[in-house]
């Protein structure tokens, strides 16, 4: 692939699909196109487990977050993948994952409404601020089901 072709695509997530199928088509085609792609997965600990450093369920959880997330991207991705656990403050996962990996485009996948927690608030606006990198972001709620098409896609 010439180098202007390639596209370095950092996915950060906050929950992972129940099934390959549930990823929108242009998740799915950001997916497929990517020459390089890391995998974020943020420790997503509660107010009082992260105030307390107790984030060792949750950093398994993310570990297994991950683990999903990249058996998607191997069925999907034509180019390179690799993944890590990120940092319990999403924020600097995003930092630490922009700096060390300079991505083209960020994909990220949120958890919806229905169980997202204290780290969601104002993060898009944060990220959007302090990296001017084009981004899609989409949902999915806690049972790993993306909402219909055109309600949970943003580019």
């Amino acid at each position: 692939m010439p180098p202007e072709e390639q596209t370095r695509l950092l996915i950060v997530t906050g929950a992972a699909a129940a099934d390959i199928a549930e990823l929108p088509p242009l998740v799915q085609a950001l997916i497929q196109s990517a020459s390089q792609i890391l995998v974020v997965a943020p420790a997503l600990p509660g107010r009082l487990q992260w105030l307390a450093s107790d984030v060792d369920r949750v950093r398994q959880e993310a570990d297994e977050r991950l683990d999903a997330v990249m058996a998607h991207v191997g069925q999907l991705a034509r180019g390179a993948a690799q993944g890590q656990v990120g940092d319990d403050t999403p924020l600097s996962a995003f930092a630490d994952a922009v700096r060390k990996f300079r991505p083209d485009h960020i994909l990220i996948a949120l958890r919806a409404s229905d169980h997202s927690a204290w780290q969601e608030h104002q993060l898009l606006d944060r990220v959007r601020e302090a990296f001017h990198i084009p981004l899609t972001l989409f949902e999915i709620d806690r049972h790993g089901h993306v909402p219909a098409p055109g309600s949970g896609v943003d580019g």
